[in-house]
């Protein structure tokens, strides 16, 4: 369809992968054309359509390119082309799990960013100071998300309690759109969901989990279905990469959060926006790309679903 003005586009979205990107275009009610009138210092390459009534903007950080800054400067980029219209944003992919006893996470779930205490939803792990001992004091605070969006989550959580959420029919429908969608989005074996003790590396030039012993195992009870599960609250942002589950189990003690990723907190001071993360990995060494298509296709679905639960009005106040 042809493109409308820039200045009737509300929402942006941002991915850091192109798979998360991928999975966002599967989402778009109607695809529009290329933007005839994009701000001529905006280098970033848009995927437009509508989902619902709003008009959306996707936007994908460039290949290679990760981090805080990286998605910071891609926001920016995007808050000059749509300077007149844009109120919210997203960012929508992928993220390693911190499961606990508190909340049980497994891969495919979906966690949401949402104010915990004095914390708006993303903590930001690696700002702050050293001090006496050795010991890191997190400082400074981040944004929370619009109220408009804290707002539609909350209807959701409450239809959540005695209904099914709409974005399982939308992770269906997208994997059986195609032969290449059903490869790239397929839900991987449950077998495959494996959480190892943190004690235990994954071994070296081992490719799989295959060498890796079930005794390493966390005991968790088998779930009845393999939906995903939504988890609310809060999301440990920073510029490097975790792969150890002893950081993941010490960081995530300190802070409470529910997964890391590495791009939310570029955002959420200038960019007012909801973080939503698929959980493809548990933040360690037995990291492996299996579930990365299905967590962000996961991801992009409860977004969409989140938007169709967001009164158009009140993203334009």
């Amino acid at each position: 369809m042809s493109c409308p003005p820039p200045n009737e586009f509300q929402i942006g979205w941002v991915c850091a992968l192109a798979v998360e990107a991928a999975a966002a275009k599967e989402m778009l009610d109607e695809r529009f054309e290329n933007l005839d009138d994009q701000d001529a210092t905006d280098p970033n390459a848009y995927i437009l359509g509508k989902i619902g009534k709003h008009n959306i903007a996707i936007a994908c950080l460039p290949a290679g390119q990760y981090g805080t800054s990286s998605a910071a400067t891609v926001a920016k980029h995007t808050t000059r082309t749509f300077s007149n219209s844009l109120r919210v944003g997203s960012m929508v992919g992928v993220g390693g799990g911190i499961p606990s006893s508190e909340n049980d996470i497994r891969l495919g779930d979906v966690v949401i960013s949402c104010p915990v205490g004095t914390y708006g939803g993303v903590v930001q792990y690696d700002m702050g100071k050293h001090v006496a001992c050795g010991a890191f004091s997190k400082t400074g605070s981040l944004n929370s998300p619009p109220r408009s969006l804290l707002t539609a989550i909350n209807r959701l959580r409450a239809d959540e309690l005695t209904d099914d959420p709409q974005f399982f029919d939308y992770i269906q429908s997208a994997r059986e759109r195609t032969i290449r969608t059903e490869k790239l989005f397929t839900h991987p074996d449950p077998k495959s969901d494996r959480l190892s003790k943190s004690e235990h590396d994954h071994p070296a030039n081992e490719s799989t989990c295959d060498a890796c012993s079930s005794e390493w195992e966390v005991k968790r009870e088998a779930w009845d279905d393999h939906l995903p599960r939504s988890h609310y609250g809060l999301i440990a942002s920073g510029n490097s990469v975790i792969k150890d589950g002893r950081s993941r189990e010490r960081l995530g003690s300190e802070i409470g959060a529910l997964c890391f990723e590495m791009e939310a907190a570029g955002l959420m001071l200038d960019f007012p926006c909801i973080i939503i993360r698929g959980i493809c990995d548990y933040s360690d060494s037995h990291e492996n790309k299996q579930w990365q298509g299905y967590a962000a296709l996961v991801a992009a679905s409860y977004a969409k679903e989140l938007l169709g639960n967001l009164p158009r009005h009140q993203v334009t106040q």
